[in-house]
């Protein structure tokens, strides 16, 4: 099984988005970058896990990185960078196979193929916080003024998972329902997923078991299913039971083929 680099990074003060891309651009082809994309907040935080590594400094986290490889990053890459944080993960070769063309057509696709919302949002189920991946008054106002500018496009949400023991069959059953209706009817697509890899050092297994990155199809997508009763009556039963801990970072990816100083944010 193929084994995958994610990286958060947040970039040097002195550092733009674009003059970053220039410099990967110079290396895309040792480094072969699955997804390049711009964070845009915190959907989920985590509670117990890596919260030093990614919340107490109150880093800004400016891009995710997806990479086919372990490999450090190349040296002038890591200049640009002010934080890093890394975790690895063994993906399936099938969602790896013809990964590009896939998320093409996901992330620019026709309009007739992307899904109407199902109207849940008009009488939104809405909870006190988004942790439990509800809705919540302050999500909904964010997306409703994020919606209305690069909002419309497509999402990927990055999730890293913990699992409660002997509790994983539970999260599966929720992956299966999510693929089968309730995220897949607003577009979502689970478009990678993979199972985290450890060096063997946190033996108390304080650790993430799982990363996936889900694509939407516009922020309003995402936030039709969080309001949804079919969505919620899976989500508490399944889902939020099985997970120790979790965190979900809302991102919008920068196209391949905008690398170098053409590259379009």
């Amino acid at each position: 099984m193929p084994v995958c680099a994610i990286h958060l990074v947040s970039l040097a003060p002195s550092t733009t988005i674009p003059s970053f891309l220039t410099t990967l651009h110079s290396h895309k082809e040792t480094l072969k970058p699955l997804v390049i994309s711009r964070v845009i907040r915190w959907i989920i935080l985590p509670t117990s896990l890596s919260t030093a590594e990614l919340l107490a400094k109150n880093i800004h986290w400016d891009l995710l990185l997806i990479l086919p490889s372990t490999d450090p990053l190349p040296a002038p890459i890591q200049k640009l960078i002010a934080h890093q944080w890394t975790v690895h993960a063994g993906v399936p070769s099938r969602l790896l196979q013809d990964f590009h063309s896939k998320n093409k057509n996901l992330l620019h696709p026709n309009k007739s193929a992307i899904p109407p919302l199902t109207g849940s949002l008009e009488k939104p189920k809405i909870a006190s916080t988004a942790q439990g991946l509800e809705l919540s008054p302050e999500l909904r106002t964010w997306i409703q003024s994020f919606s209305t500018s690069e909002g419309s496009s497509a999402v990927s949400m990055l999730n890293l998972l913990a699992f409660k023991p002997g509790k994983k069959a539970d999260y599966l059953h929720y992956g299966a329902e999510f693929a089968r209706s309730i995220g897949s009817q607003r577009g979502g697509d689970a478009k990678i997923v993979g199972s985290v890899i450890h060096d063997g050092k946190n033996a108390d297994g304080d650790v993430w078991n799982e990363v996936a990155l889900a694509h939407y199809p516009s922020i309003l997508h995402f936030a039709d299913m969080l309001a949804s009763a079919d969505y919620q009556a899976v989500n508490q039963k399944y889902r939020v039971p099985s997970l120790r801990d979790t965190f979900i970072l809302c991102t919008s990816e920068i196209g391949l083929d905008g690398f170098g100083g053409g590259a379009k944010l």
